[in-house]
């Protein structure tokens, strides 16, 4: 029952809706913009429940990335060269798709190179650096040159080994520009979004789903989960909810870097914005508690950033801290994405595995085109 709503409420926007996408983020938005790109006469509706898009899109650190050596080393425990190959190819091949789609200063885009740092004592670092021409080998298909070099910190950090492996490729966004932007471009295509509408039940039948939301039900001849970590509270898929948090400095005068930096297999990340540092990570320090779907900042985590922050990134002037947030990921046991038809009207696009910003206008796209045609 649709009791609170008026008649030209549920004419305007419940009926008639040929195309559902659950989730305002990056994934939901360019699957529905693509929706209303292949068929512009259908009717586009994206349901959000939170009053900015939930999630990571909003909550991510900006990095425009696709793996560090020692993170794509680790990936190939348990992918194979090829694997690996396909998975780094959507990641840079999405963020391609998201400047060509946006421009590059609607999302704030600088490609100003990205490093990976070392603990002093990492052991794993002489095998980072060994790796590189293989690396840069297993890549160089999709690359005109070599992607990762190795030189010698000039940054001013401590506790970090001298040498640092640069990725020439990386780049870094500006988020709130990014979904800002998406979400014009969205509304001038003809789609519709409705914020604050949680949807708590999806009922499949042979002819069309039924949505139950905190507001109200209706019957969309498509539906399309977009909502990468939370998917699991809508239907069983293999895709489990972790949290991020990340914090923000106060403006530093006379920070002298503005790039992006990775540890510890990128569990732990920084760059500068704004003349501030952005740190965030750490799940890996805390994994039981940080394996939730549940928003919030804790002093485990926090303390651990902070520690990072002023006794090995800023040792000489420690900032204080202006903001801190979380956001949420979708993982699973292999890092690809999870894109697939459930049923004649079910669709998914989730678990982008952290690499939502890549992995996000190129899963949005593919998910809206597994319709080969238009609903009747």
């Amino acid at each position: 029952m649709n009791n609170q709503l008026s008649y030209w409420e549920i004419k305007s926007w419940l009926t008639g809706v040929d195309f559902c996408v659950i989730g305002s983020g990056i994934v939901g938005l360019n699957c529905a913009i693509e929706l209303k790109t292949k068929y512009p006469k259908s009717k586009v509706l994206v349901l959000e429940r939170g009053y900015l898009p939930q999630g990571a899109s909003t909550k991510n650190a900006g990095f425009a990335c696709f793996g560090s050596v020692s993170e794509l080393l680790s990936d190939l425990e348990t992918h194979t060269e090829e694997e690996l190959l396909n998975l780094v190819k959507k990641r840079y091949n999405g963020l391609l798709k998201l400047r060509s789609l946006l421009g590059d200063k609607s999302i704030g885009y600088h490609e100003n190179a990205g490093y990976e740092v070392f603990y002093s004592n990492d052991a794993s670092v002489e095998k980072c650096l060994n790796e590189i021409p293989h690396v840069n080998q297993l890549l160089s298909p999709l690359f005109s040159s070599a992607v990762f070099n190795q030189e010698t910190s000039r940054f001013g950090f401590q506790g970090f080994h001298k040498q640092v492996i640069k990725n020439n490729f990386e780049g870094q966004i500006d988020t709130g520009k990014m979904m800002m932007n998406l979400l014009q471009l969205a509304y001038k295509k003809g789609v519709m979004v409705l914020n604050g509408v949680d949807v708590k039940k999806v009922e499949d039948y042979s002819s069309a789903i039924h949505l139950k939301t905190s507001n109200f039900e209706f019957q969309p001849k498509k539906v399309f989960i977009a909502t990468n970590a939370f998917a699991k509270q809508l239907i069983n898929l293999p895709v489990i909810s972790v949290r991020n948090q990340v914090l923000v400095t106060e403006k530093i005068p006379k920070l002298n870097w503005n790039t992006c930096f990775h540890l510890e297999e990128g569990y732990y990340y920084f760059r500068a914005i704004d003349h501030r540092i952005l740190i965030g990570g750490g799940r890996n320090f805390d994994p039981q508690r940080e394996t939730t779907s549940n928003f919030g900042t804790t002093s485990i985590i926090e303390n651990r950033l902070t520690e990072l922050l002023h006794n090995n990134v800023c040792p000489d002037n420690p900032p204080k801290i202006a903001h801190q947030w979380s956001g949420i990921l979708g993982v699973g046991e292999k890092k690809s994405p999870m894109v697939q038809q459930l049923s004649e009207n079910l669709f998914c696009g989730v678990r982008m595995g952290g690499m939502g910003v890549a992995l996000g206008t190129s899963i949005g796209v593919e998910l809206a085109n597994l319709i080969s045609q238009p609903p009747n």
